[in-house]
């Protein structure tokens, strides 16, 4: 097991870990970690791990184990890598990070502005896309943009609260997502609130505190995949 500071806390970007173990593939694991590891259409962070000697390990990106809960940093290629009980200093590559807490914030209140199930969905470091739903509807993309981008300026905090798997049985209209389930397994889900009643729904990846801080959007190209589903693409404007 890694414990998930991000988890608690999207805005942490260093911590300092143990190596628990290493693989012949460059993979990593550390008993703690403030890198996200890919899931739910968010892609795993990157950065490096600094040793006690100031040496660096490149982080290419960071995955789950077979097992769902143990983080695997994966290193780039050609590097030595650390010994298990090595102590050392993690840090993500927090530009990028932060890009896509924007973006992930930003899916939410998509999915606010076009109340329509969502059939996918993809988080990018500028940019993203959710897929919809959505039968005959045509998007009107002007008064689309000028929904999100109000929600986005509103300053709704965001904020996350914890669920038992049994409340989330009971309650499935919280799930948005058709083709992606809420990460389960622990006895317990954790769901982001934005605003007082501007959404909540299951999702353990990681975002803004305030919606403000996702600064104006624009839309990209909106297409049709399939009989019913619309693609509909956001991207941050800076």
């Amino acid at each position: 097991m890694t414990t998930p500071l991000f988890r608690d806390d999207a805005y942490l970007r260093t911590c300092e870990a143990e190596v628990l173990s290493v693989n012949e593939r460059g993979g990593i694991v550390l008993d703690r970690t403030v890198f996200y590891a890919m899931g739910g259409g968010q892609p795993g962070d990157s950065g490096y791990l600094e040793l006690e000697d100031g040496n660096r390990i490149e982080i290419a990106t960071t995955v789950y184990d077979t097992d769902k809960s143990t983080i695997v940093h994966v290193a780039t290629e050609g590097q030595a890598l650390p010994a298990p009980g090595t102590n050392l200093t993690a840090h993500i590559d927090w530009a990028r990070r932060y890009r896509l807490m924007r973006v992930h914030t930003a899916l939410h209140l998509l999915s606010v502005a076009l109340p329509f199930p969502v059939t996918g969905g993809q988080i990018g470091d500028s940019e993203g896309r959710l897929d919809f739903d959505m039968g005959d509807e045509t998007v009107d993309k002007e008064a689309l943009l000028e929904k999100l981008n109000a929600l986005a300026a509103g300053d709704h905090a965001v904020n996350s609260e914890w669920i038992t798997d049994e409340e989330l049985d009971a309650n499935p209209g919280l799930v948005k997502t058709m083709s992606v389930k809420p990460p389960r397994g622990s006895g317990r889900v954790r769901l982001v609130r934005i605003g007082g009643d501007v959404d909540l729904q299951p999702c353990g990846g990681t975002h803004v505190s305030q919606t403000s801080e996702i600064g104006p959007l624009s839309l990209g190209k909106t297409e049709k995949k399939g009989k019913q589903n619309r693609r509909v693409r956001i991207r941050l404007t800076d």
